[in-house]
Formats: structure tokens, sequence, C-alpha cells
């Protein structure tokens, strides 16, 4: 089922019905501001697991926590000052910080080393869906068996036929991944190089 909302002016009666479906562990695909993201409430074990198999992923793989604010991060992030700073200057953003995960994360989604991926998309339906919802939402981007990103819903639809719950149609848009960035350390470290700008935490 596709489910067409406005990008620019999301209609809240369809962000109901999209939160609706993740409160009752279903698995959904909705736009970000870097790529259309495969994701499911974060305390639903069901709904992990399905996506876990849409994926072809085990639990040694890390699935990013999208948040719509930073008011919550603490909860489930281990977030000092340093990392804060850096956090509210680069949030929202097409960034992924990768931080330790504080005892409240469900175990189910933490991998042995207990650290978290921490984004902010900086997109209108992401951000109401996700206020909507009172939670993170757990992501990981949709994607063809050959790692090639999509952009259309409909061949996400198509892609995705009897695996996933509903596809949120937020329009067509360039995907490019996020960037990501270790904040475990004092000193950031760039895992991956993608849209968001990673020159201010390159080492001189």
């Amino acid at each position: 089922m596709i489910l067409e909302i406005n990008p620019l002016h999301p209609q809240p009666r369809l962000i109901g019905r999209v939160a609706s479906v993740l409160r009752a562990d279903g698995v959904i695909v909705y736009p970000t501001d870097t790529v259309y993201g495969l994701g499911c409430n974060i305390h639903s074990k069901r709904a992990l697991e399905r996506v876990r198999k849409i994926k072809k992923i085990d639990n040694k793989t890390h699935l990013s926590f999208v948040f719509s604010d930073l008011k919550t991060i603490s909860e489930y992030a281990q977030v000092d000052d340093h990392s804060y700073r850096i956090l509210r200057r680069y949030l929202p953003g097409p960034y992924t910080f990768v931080l330790k995960a504080t005892r409240l994360v469900p175990r189910i989604v933490l991998t042995k080393r207990n650290e978290v991926g921490i984004r902010i998309p900086d997109n209108r339906i992401c951000q109401a869906l996700l206020q909507e919802l009172g939670n993170p939402i757990l992501s990981s981007s949709v994607r063809l068996p050959d790692d090639q990103l999509l952009d259309h819903p409909r061949e996400i639809e198509a892609l995705y036929q009897g695996q996933v719950d509903l596809v949120v149609d937020g329009g067509i848009f360039m995907p490019e991944p996020s960037s990501v960035i270790s904040l475990l350390d004092e000193v950031p470290v760039v895992i991956r190089v993608g849209k968001g700008d990673v020159t201010p935490f390159l080492s001189p």
C-alpha cells in the first residue's frame, strides 16, 4: 500500500495513519533527508525481526535510531557536553553520529559493542511522524540486492510487495547515504563519507 503525503505540508490525518501502523508492529518505508528508509517502532521486537529478515541482516548489523529532536537522545545514547555541541550544530541534517548506548536501549537492537547510530533527518514528513509516534524509529536504507539506492516510491513498493505494511510516498529525490561520524572518542572519526560535509571532522 502506498500513502502519498505532501512533503512540504504533511497532512496530520495521514501522519496519524502511519504512526498507527508503527504502533501495531508494522514495518514501513518512509522518506528522510538522504534516502528512503525501512523503519519500525523501536519497541517492537516483532517488527525488528521483520526488518532484519527483509534486509537479510543479523543482530551484528547496526540500525540507525531516528529522532525528531535532541530532547530524547540522552535517553538512548551517552551524550557528554562535547558530543552535545556537535549534535546541536549538525542536526537536523544528513549525518549519523555513533555514540555509546544507555541502559534504556532495548537489548534486541544492540550489537555486542553497545553502540547506537543517531539520526535527526531534515525532512518534514519524517519529523511529523516521529513527533506523532512519540519515540524513535529503527531504520535502515532501502537498497537493491546490488546495494543500489532507490528513489521512486513505486519501485520501492514493487521491491517490497507483501513484505512491508506501508510505503510513504514523499516524492522522488536523489538518494545519498548519510555521512557517519563516530563520537565514541574525544576526537570525532569519519566512518563513512556521504551527503553531509565531513570536512569539519577531518584531522588537519
